[in-house]
């Protein structure tokens, strides 16, 4: 896939790779020079629960997950 740089030396990710990944805007990343004319581009990653919404969302049944019991913590 094909990209330009801009006058200010931003690059387009395309649109294909940023819907396959979900990545939305406001996402970091890293870039490593490997040589000259070649470049290692790595998103960073986020600290949200990308994907887990998708996940529970794809749960067989509503009220399949069950709260565990656990003891409480307000003593500690």
């Amino acid at each position: 896939m094909k990209t330009t740089i801009s006058s200010k030396g931003q690059i387009v990710l395309p649109s294909d790779f940023r819907k396959l990944d979900h990545i939305e805007p406001g996402a970091e990343f890293s870039i490593e020079r490997i040589e000259s004319g070649e470049y290692l581009l790595k998103k960073l990653p986020s600290g949200d629960a990308t994907g887990l919404t998708d996940w529970l969302l794809s749960c067989p049944e509503k009220g399949w997950f069950e709260p565990v019991p656990s003891e409480s913590t307000d003593t500690l």
